[in-house]
């Protein structure tokens, strides 16, 4: 997985959206305390800068090295390379004592996980019974009518055959993936919960975040290139001005938490 966000690292942190500041309170007030959360899958820090406003200390971990090179530096976030694949003396060496962790949150990365693993870590690492894990992902943008009809038409036609199989469990919100934790205090289930993050770009901005996707990379690795003159002309013409315009990206958020597991 690391290997898909290597080449576009600089990109990534670029162009990818943060997240509403709501997602974050509605998650933090799910955790009794607010010592130390774990931001697995951190990337160049959109999540971890949010929990670090909140929380005592955080830990990013990510198996990419190039993508932490672009990690937002804060004096309470420690951000930590690991490996693929972990043991529990792993976890503990790079991560956090058995039982320590208030929070574990993965930001458009859990699809990538081999979840069976993860999910022992996840367990080992929480506090019981209130430990809490949030899982996110957001979708694709809606900007306006005619924007989107032309990245929808890209979307299906151009890209869809880049995507690796586990793209599906973004597209269906996470909806269908496997998430064995107790609904939060105050909720009968784990969700998907929506929020929306809005974010300003201009035309630019838009094409570095089309090019910044996993699938985008695939085809050039390939030789291919997705992002010809010809698409890129009907997006200019359906941009319609050289202004910014605001792009909405749908939030989802699977939360649970570990009970006495």
């Amino acid at each position: 997985m690391a290997d898909l966000f290597l080449k576009q690292a600089k990109e990534y942190a670029k162009a990818r959206p943060s997240y509403p500041t709501e997602l974050f309170q509605f998650i933090a007030s799910k955790t009794p305390s607010h010592e130390l959360a774990w931001d697995v899958g951190t990337g160049s820090g959109q999540a971890a800068k949010h929990l670090a406003a909140i929380y005592k200390n955080v830990i990013g971990t990510d198996t990419s090295e190039k993508q932490l090179e672009f990690a937002i530096k804060l004096p309470n976030v420690k951000y930590q390379h690991t490996p693929p694949i972990m043991s529990m003396e792993e976890v503990e060496q790079k991560v956090a004592a058995q039982g320590s962790v208030d929070l574990v949150t993965i930001a458009q990365s859990l699809h990538w996980f081999d979840l069976p693993s993860f999910y022992k870590q996840v367990n080992w690492v929480l506090k019981k019974p209130h430990g809490v894990i949030a899982a996110i992902c957001y979708n694709v943008p809606r900007v306006s009518e005619e924007v989107d009809k032309v990245f929808d038409q890209y979307y299906v036609d151009v890209l869809s055959p880049y995507w690796d199989p586990a793209r599906k469990l973004v597209e269906d919100n996470y909806r269908s993936i496997d998430f064995p934790f107790e609904p939060v205090d105050g909720a009968d289930h784990t969700g998907p919960f929506e929020f929306v993050s809005e974010v300003t770009m201009d035309l630019e901005n838009y094409l570095t975040f089309i090019r910044s996707s996993s699938a985008y990379q695939t085809a050039k690795d390939k030789g291919v290139e997705l992002l010809g003159q010809d698409l890129v002309q009907k997006f200019k013409v359906a941009w319609g001005h050289n202004g910014p315009r605001v792009a909405k990206f749908p939030v989802f958020v699977k939360i649970g938490k570990v009970g006495d597991a």
